[in-house]
């Protein structure tokens, strides 16, 4: 297995996820081993490796994922009050896949 458990796992179908909004291009789904009591995971269904390996050519899919993270973000905080949105690059970065945490409530541990 690669360092893209997204491309890998979740956008071939081997790991089941349950969606909370999905376009053509982004899908946004609740985090697998959540590590907030609200841990939703929003991605491209394309490969681009982080925030910082974005070329001019993603702009389009770039407005589509921040157009679904916004969604998704205004869903939770009508309905806990406030959310954190997060990316993670570098050695913080496990899977080598952009993706966005949209997070409620204090992180578990």
């Amino acid at each position: 297995m690669t360092n893209d458990f997204y491309c890998d796992e979740v956008l071939n179908g081997k790991t089941e996820v349950k969606k909370v909004l999905e376009t053509d291009h982004v899908l946004a789904y609740h985090h697998t081993r959540p590590f907030y009591p609200v841990h939703i995971v929003a991605i491209p269904k394309s490969h681009i490796s982080s925030l910082i390996t974005l070329e001019d050519s993603d702009n389009e899919l770039l407005l589509e994922l921040m157009g679904v993270i916004r969604k998704v973000a205004a869903m939770i905080t009508e309905e806990h009050g406030a959310c954190r949105v997060i990316t993670n690059l570098g050695n913080y970065q496990d899977s080598k896949h952009l993706h966005w945490h949209i997070v409620s409530g204090k992180p578990a541990g």
